[in-house]
């Protein structure tokens, strides 16, 4: 059985790609969060270390994940 045939040279191509453009659509969307929002989140958490920000925050990047994975999936 052969590894590297074409059709799982294609799938590994395209898997990487898919990839790419939800690492791109997750930080995309990560910066539009963070523009909506009053004041800087990143600054709320980091700095001031607000736990009810960085939940907010967390839940918003993994639905937005989950958006994300069930766009290119299908």
């Amino acid at each position: 059985m052969e590894l590297f045939t074409p059709t799982a040279i294609q799938h590994f191509v395209a898997a990487i790609l898919y990839s790419g453009l939800g690492i791109l659509l997750f930080f995309a969307s990560f910066v539009l969060i963070d523009k909506l929002t009053p004041g800087s989140m990143w600054n709320q958490i980091i700095q001031e270390k607000n736990t009810a920000v960085a939940i907010l925050f967390g839940c918003a990047m993994i639905g937005m994940g989950i958006i994300i994975a069930a766009a290119i999936a299908s």
